[in-house]
C-alpha cells in the first residue's frame, strides 16, 4: 500500500496538444457506476448562485496526460457512447513535466482529470492538493495493495503497474560478441563504454525512478560515486522517454543498445512488428529493475465534475484496463485477462528496487539536485 505524507487537504464533496477519442464501440459495466455518480456533488467551481449543484459544462471531458500515453480508440468509444461525450486527451511532455504544470495550475487547471503521475511523483501532486475526494465506489475498484494511505489518499486511484529496467539489444551484443551486462554495477565497466542512455531525472518519470533504483541500491553514501562512474563511463541523458527509447535506442534505429524503458517494453516488438517478427530483441535486466505505479484523478477547479469522476471509474473498467497492456505496455492494475504476448514477454521482477514513499517525498528534491549536479 502506497503511504502519502503531508497535510490534509481541504475539505471537499464527500462524493468526492488535444485530440478527441470516441463514438464507437459496445456498452459496459462500468456504465452502471458512472450513472450512480451522477447525483454527487462537485467542488465550488461546479455550484451555482443558489448553492445548487450546477450541471456540468459541455464539450469533451478533458483528461491530461504525458505525451506518449496512448487510450485505447475502442474503450474510448465506449465511454462516449455511454456518457454521450467524448475524451478529449491534453498531452503536457513527460509525466514530470506534466505533474510540474499541473501543481502550477493547481485550482484553476487546463483539464478534468489527471493521468501519469507515477509513485515517484504523486506526494508532490497530494501536497499541491490537486484533486478531488473519489467516492468509495470508485476507490473500492481498485487492490488493497495499490490503494494510498493517509491524507490526499482517496483523491487518486492506481490505474496500471510496471518496472522501470534497463533494455538491451540482445541482436547489437551477438553482433559485436560482447556480453549484455546483468547488473547496475556493470553499467560502469569500461566494456559497456558510450553504450547507456537514461532519462532526465529532474523532467521523466523512468529516469526519476531509475535514479531512485541506484539510490535504493547504493544507498545514500555511495549513489553519487556511482552516478559519476556512470557520467564518466559516457552515460548519454536524454530528455525523455520518446527521445531515449524511440530515437536514441538501436532497436529503434539509434546509436545506444542499452536504454532505461520498462520490464513491459519487450512485447512492443513483438507486437508491432506485425508478424515479422516471434519474439522481442530486447533483453530486460532483472536486477535493475524499480517499481512504478501511475494514478489518476479529478483535478480540483474542474468545470465537469460529474463527467471527471466517470471518467475516472472509466479508467478501472474491464474494457480499459484489458487494453493497457497493448495500448501502453504497462500491467493492469485490475486483476483482468492479458493478450498472450504480453503474458510471454513482459519482465516483472521478483524483488524489484524500491524506497519508501515517505523516504522519497523527505528527499526527492535534494536527490534531484544532486543528481542533476552531477549528470543532468
Amino acid at each position: 500500500m502506497f503511504h502519502s505524507s503531508g497535510d490534509p487537504g481541504s475539505p471537499n464533496d464527500p462524493c468526492g496538444n488535444r485530440r478527441a477519442v470516441g463514438l464507437r464501440g459496445p456498452l459496459v459495466a462500468v456504465a452502471v457506476l458512472a450513472m450512480a455518480l451522477v447525483g454527487c456533488a462537485g467542488d465550488d467551481s461546479a455550484t451555482g448562485a443558489d448553492g445548487t449543484s450546477a450541471p456540468d459544462a459541455e464539450g469533451p471531458v478533458e483528461l491530461v496526460t504525458y505525451d506518449a500515453y496512448v487510450l485505447d480508440e475502442d474503450a474510448a468509444a465506449t465511454f462516449a457512447d455511454e456518457e454521450d461525450r467524448e475524451i478529449s486527451v491534453l498531452q503536457q511532455g513527460d509525466a514530470g513535466s506534466m505533474t510540474a504544470r499541473a501543481v502550477l495550475s493547481a485550482g484553476n487547471p487546463e483539464g478534468d482529470v489527471l493521468f501519469g503521475v507515477d509513485n515517484t511523483l504523486l506526494t508532490r501532486a497530494l501536497d499541491a492538493e490537486l484533486f478531488e475526494p473519489l467516492p468509495e465506489e470508485i476507490l473500492d475498484l481498485v487492490p488493497e495493495e495499490y490503494r494510498v494511505d493517509g491524507p490526499g489518499g482517496d483523491t487518486v486511484v492506481a490505474i496500471d503497474s510496471g518496472q522501470v529496467c534497463v533494455n538491451a539489444d540482445t541482436a547489437w551484443f551477438a553482433k559485436n560478441s560482447l556480453e549484455v551486462p546483468s547488473s547496475l554495477e556493470d553499467l560502469t565497466d569500461e566494456r559497456y563504454r558510450g553504450l547507456l542512455v537514461t532519462q532526465n531525472a529532474a523532467a521523466s518519470s523512468p529516469g526519476l525512478a531509475f535514479v531512485l533504483g541506484t539510490i535504493a541500491h547504493f544507498g545514500e553514501d555511495d549513489w553519487q560515486d556511482y552516478w559519476k562512474r556512470l557520467v564518466e563511463n559516457e552515460v548519454r541523458v536524454a530528455a525523455d522517454w520518446s527521445d531515449a527509447y524511440e530515437a536514441a535506442y538501436t532497436v529503434s534505429g539509434g546509436d545506444r543498445p542499452l536504454v532505461v524503458s520498462y520490464g513491459s517494453s519487450p512485447p512492443a516488438e513483438v507486437f508491432y512488428s506485425e508478424g515479422e517478427r516471434t519474439e522481442p530483441q530486447s533483453e530486460v535486466i532483472e536486477a535493475t529493475c524499480t517499481e512504478q505505479v501511475e494514478y489518476a484523478g479529478v483535478l480540483v477547479g474542474t468545470q465537469r465534475p460529474e463527467a471527471a469522476r466517470a471518467l475516472v471509474a472509466f479508467l478501472l473498467s474491464d474494457e480499459n484496463q484489458r487494453s493497457i497492456p497493448l495500448a501502453n505496455f504497462v500491467f493492469p492494475i485490475r486483476d483482468v485477462e492479458t493478450p498472450e504476448v504480453f503474458e510471454r514477454f513482459a519482465v516483472k521482477a521478483v524483488d524489484p528496487l524500491r524506497l519508501d514513499p515517505d523516504e522519497i517525498a523527505a528527499n526527492r528534491d535534494r536527490w534531484t539536485e544532486q543528481w542533476r549536479a552531477i549528470a543532468g
